[in-house]
């Protein structure tokens, strides 16, 4: 299954994209996996939330195709642990979806009309991560979940 990240803003952190880059790669040798980034809306500083919420919800549904699973990463998601989450992906992957698709929204979150498209709400813990810290904790899990169904040695028991 082929797999899609899609990010809401701009990461100006070096350091940071180096390590999501390292791990997309490694990512890559088990399954398809492509980045598409969102850019920063323009006068975001003179739009109410609910504005801003709509437009990147607009921007991320153009992004979408018909048959897509759509996952959002909310607070309000259901947990998993590494291990489960790993089983989570190994389903998926064994759906008749051809894509799936996780989504990173901006820092106020999705509009509406992306609570509606997404299929599934996930959340990465009960604490709150800067939303460029998110995307790198995403890409960790989901190599790690890679590693747990291919019995490499990466996550310890």
């Amino acid at each position: 299954m082929h797999t899609l990240l899609v990010l809401v803003g701009k990461n100006n952190d070096s350091r940071l994209i180096s390590l999501m880059e390292d791990y997309t790669k490694r990512i890559n040798r088990y399954h398809r996996l492509d980045i598409q980034i969102i850019p920063e809306l323009k006068n975001k500083g003179k739009m109410s939330v609910k504005i801003q919420k709509q437009k990147e919800g607009h921007l991320i549904i153009e992004k979408l195709k018909a048959g897509d699973w759509v996952v959002l990463l909310d607070e309000k998601g259901k947990s998993f642990n590494s291990i489960g989450f790993s089983q989570y992906i190994n389903a998926k992957r064994s759906s008749s979806h051809k894509r799936m698709v996780f989504v990173i929204g901006g820092p106020y979150g999705f509009s509406q009309k992306m609570y509606a498209r997404g299929q599934e709400k996930i959340a990465l813990s009960n604490m709150t991560f800067s939303h460029q810290m998110v995307r790198l904790f995403f890409l960790e899990q989901l190599y790690r979940a890679n590693t747990l169904l291919n019995n490499d040695p990466y996550h310890h028991k």
